[in-house]
């Protein structure tokens, strides 16, 4: 009883210290990276390189509650918006395809076609045909983010393990339970994979679409600042940008654990911890 007590503590310790460590590693390389910007800076003559201390300052000043509400606000309901559309399209569509070759084989040439278009070229055609409004933006998020989510659920739905399939026919489950209970939880990794990657691709496309004939948006707000030659406020811009990517990753990375909780159990597992 002692022997298991004991190595039940050691665990936990060794849980702790991993946690510390991996709190010192996200911590030092940004305050690096700080350290030798601030030095380069300080060394620099250039106009188009301030101090992170004169960032700092400028974010302070330049991001208040005001702008956040008419710039911040609208950009973030965008991007989910557009990546929530986005993933129901992605998912939707790779599930039909996964489970029909016959309609993957008819439709594939014409996907490929329209991947390899890249998003940035559709908007002057959406401005001309959607107009320039939210529904441009919307529209722009999707056509890039929903190309890795749909590909992550075809591969994740073909290779459902064909034991499995055969298993829920022999105990009759089909229909809605077999799609949500086998195929959806199977292909469940590669979705929220494609998922992440999507992810940032909505950042990216969220800020081109706002540079474009915009009145409101970080992306609008960055060039308008870089067009006034106002660098510290463009590089704030820039810093709230990467701020936004950082705090989503860590929200979808607990979104991500929770969903596929049962997976990374079944990992652990097979690896004996």
């Amino acid at each position: 009883m002692s022997v298991a007590r004991t190595d039940q503590r050691n665990r936990r310790a060794g849980g702790a210290g991993r946690i510390v460590l991996r709190a010192v590693q996200i911590v030092l390389l940004p305050a690096a990276l700080i350290a030798v910007w601030w030095v380069a800076s300080l060394a620099s003559t250039v106009y188009y390189l301030p101090t992170p201390g004169e960032i700092a300052t400028t974010f302070a000043e330049v991001w208040g509650a005001e702008r956040v509400a008419d710039d911040v606000l609208p950009s973030i309901a965008r991007l989910l918006g557009g990546f929530a559309l986005g993933t129901l399209l992605g998912v939707g569509l790779g599930i039909v395809l996964g489970l029909s070759p016959r309609t993957r084989a008819v439709l594939e040439p014409v996907l490929e076609f329209f991947r390899a278009i890249p998003p940035p070229v559709l908007v002057p055609l959406l401005m001309l045909f959607v107009g320039v409004n939210t529904t441009m933006k919307l529209a722009v998020i999707v056509s890039g983010c929903i190309w890795p989510i749909l590909l992550n659920t075809i591969e994740g739905v073909r290779a459902v393990d064909p034991v499995l399939i055969d298993t829920c026919r022999c105990y009759g489950v089909r229909g809605r339970r077999w799609l949500t209970t086998l195929v959806l939880r199977s292909a469940s990794p590669q979705i929220m994979a494609g998922m992440r990657q999507g992810l940032s691709i909505a950042i990216i496309l969220m800020v081109i679409s706002e540079m474009f004939a915009s009145s409101s948006g970080l992306g609008h707000t960055i060039i308008q600042f870089q067009r006034t030659f106002a660098i510290p406020e463009m590089w704030s811009g820039i810093v709230l940008l990467g701020l936004l990517g950082f705090v989503l990753s860590v929200v979808f990375a607990a979104i991500e654990r929770q969903v596929l909780s049962w997976y990374n159990g079944v990992r652990a597992a097979a690896r004996g911890e």
